[in-house]
């Protein structure tokens, strides 16, 4: 096993939000609080210490208690979740969807950097425990985004009837998924595993929240993790005040707003907030609450509410509210002793819209983390690219510019017209200092014909260029379909490829090299040679 630490930037998968946010450029400050460092984390243990209650823990304990009670519970999961109860006890969290047996690879890296940093944090702040938290997105309602993963290029899809918070979904029909999963993947011991890892979290559990907590549980108990489900009655009590406060007073929408307008000075906006940014949950459904002309409706239904009225539904119902995208980070921030928050590039950069509206309801703002992300190269691949001299950085590459490069530089003739330019710049440079001497018609011409000639150039070298990669077609067929392999897509492998593929070639070992490699503090891309 190797690791290798490349810059994000370096990658091209990262956006300036993120680029800027990690080398805490200036334009960034005002959109975070405190920086995941130990400084950083020094200060948010002394924030949160002081504005989370000893009530709240036993309410979070008590629902965790109860959310766990089917479910095995490791020896350390149960000693976690004691904790809770402990005034300096702090958790670190990740957030993710009910993907089909977890979807993407990601799922794996943003629990296993959540893992890594509680323990991290243990070690630079012994009188203190963190709990490492999964919340589980399982009030979100966007079912096209979860139903499916993909196998050795394969869709393995789940067909059902839309409608509601999925967490809620009977796993009714994910029979015929399983036998489609099984039939690919083989009689292996690691294929075993993965067989019985499917059958009993979906064939067994009768809602997809219970299902996914089975996985999640099954594959990381080892390590403590404590998995909350957010869409529980004992929990939306907590979190009544905000939930009244977006009704009369719609303030996330304009302190969001606010830090938006500010944002969007040098930063691309990842979303925006609605007038109110609440959904009414029931059974079967998952609707935008919205008000007009003083009646507060749900959209899609003929409920309506008058302000009062609506105001004791709250009270009464607390659980049938249900936060969106803006409104979620708080409801998360209020249950939880929340230090940091670790999470992909999209999520940070919403998360970074709303450090006004924390502190307009006084709430600390968490500490966030980009995620670790991870490139893994099989020992065949890292033999190949060897062979092919092309290094790690390079396989990051457009792809067009990678063959380019590998091509010329393989080539035994001279493709790189650079020298020629460079001497056709200066030529025209003396001309133009001739030509000024004259009219401005003279200049204009010795400018259009030097572009000509540069065009002239390009356009030769792209034809050679072209040429000899038809002659070095085998060289170009091989970089072309191994960077394909390892970024499908022209995209990072973690967000295209589940799990499963390198479980069924490494088994545990897979899981046990990333919780062994994956620094969360380090702030940069690892590339992991297994």
């Amino acid at each position: 096993m190797k690791v290798t630490q490349i810059p994000f930037k370096n990658t091209g998968f990262f956006s300036k939000t993120m680029l800027d946010y990690v080398a805490q450029k200036e334009a960034m400050h005002p959109f975070f609080n405190n920086f995941p460092d130990s400084r950083g984390f020094s200060n948010q243990i002394k924030e949160k210490e002081k504005s989370f209650t000893h009530q709240s823990r036993l309410v979070l304990v008590d629902a965790l208690k109860k959310q766990y009670t089917q479910f095995e519970v490791s020896e350390k999961t149960q000693e976690n979740i004691n904790l809770l109860k402990l005034q300096n006890t702090f958790t670190v969290t990740t957030g993710h969807q009910l993907n089909l047996f977890t979807g993407p690879l990601y799922f794996l890296y943003k629990i296993i950097s959540t893992i890594n940093l509680s323990e991290e944090l243990r070690r630079k702040f012994p009188e203190n425990n963190f709990v490492p938290i999964y919340w589980m997105a399982t009030e979100d309602h966007d079912f096209d985004e979860i139903n499916y993963f993909n196998f050795e290029g394969k869709k393995v899809k789940w067909s059902r009837d839309d409608g509601g918070a999925v967490g809620r979904f009977s796993t009714d029909g994910l029979e015929h998924v399983f036998e489609v999963f099984a039939s690919q993947l083989g009689n292996s011991k690691n294929a075993n595993y993965l067989k019985e890892l499917f059958s009993k979290g979906y064939l067994e559990h009768n809602n997809l929240a219970a299902a996914t907590r089975y996985i999640a549980n099954d594959l990381f108990k080892e390590f403590g993790l404590v998995i909350l489900d957010g869409d529980a009655a004992e929990l939306k009590k907590l979190f009544i005040p905000f939930v009244k406060d977006e009704l009369e007073n719609g303030t996330s929408f304009k302190e969001v707003s606010n830090t938006i307008t500010k944002l969007e000075i040098n930063y691309k906006i990842q979303v925006n907030p609605r007038d109110i940014n609440l959904f009414y949950l029931s059974e079967n459904s998952r609707e935008r609450i919205l008000h007009e002309d003083g009646v507060y409706k749900v959209n899609n239904t003929s409920l309506q509410f008058s302000k009062s009225e609506i105001l004791k539904e709250v009270e009464q119902n607390p659980v049938a509210f249900s936060p969106n995208v803006i409104m979620r980070p708080l409801f998360q921030e209020v249950i939880l002793p929340n230090l940091g928050y670790v999470g992909g590039g999209g999520e940070i950069a919403y998360w970074l819209e709303l450090k006004d509206y924390f502190e307009k309801v006084n709430i600390p703002f968490p500490i966030l983390l980009l995620r670790n992300s991870v490139q893994v190269i099989s020992e065949k691949q890292q033999k190949k690219l060897d062979k092919l001299a092309v290094s790690h950085a390079d396989l990051f590459e457009k792809q067009h510019a990678l063959l380019a490069k590998k091509v010329i530089e393989n080539s035994e003739i001279e493709i790189s017209f650079e020298d020629k330019m460079r001497y056709l710049k200066n030529e025209f440079s003396e001309l133009k200092e001739v030509a000024k001497k004259t009219d401005i018609s003279f200049v204009n011409a010795v400018n259009a014909q030097e572009r000509k000639q540069l065009k002239g150039l390009e356009n030769l070298q792209k034809r050679l260029l072209k040429a000899e990669k038809r002659r070095q077609v085998e060289l170009v067929d091989r970089i072309t379909i191994l960077q394909n392999q390892l970024l499908p897509n022209q995209s990072l492998e973690e967000r295209q490829v589940n799990f499963s593929e390198y479980y069924i070639a490494y088994g545990p070992a897979f899981i046990k090299a990333l919780k062994e490699v994956l620094n969360p503090l380090d702030l940069t891309f690892t590339v992991l040679e297994l």
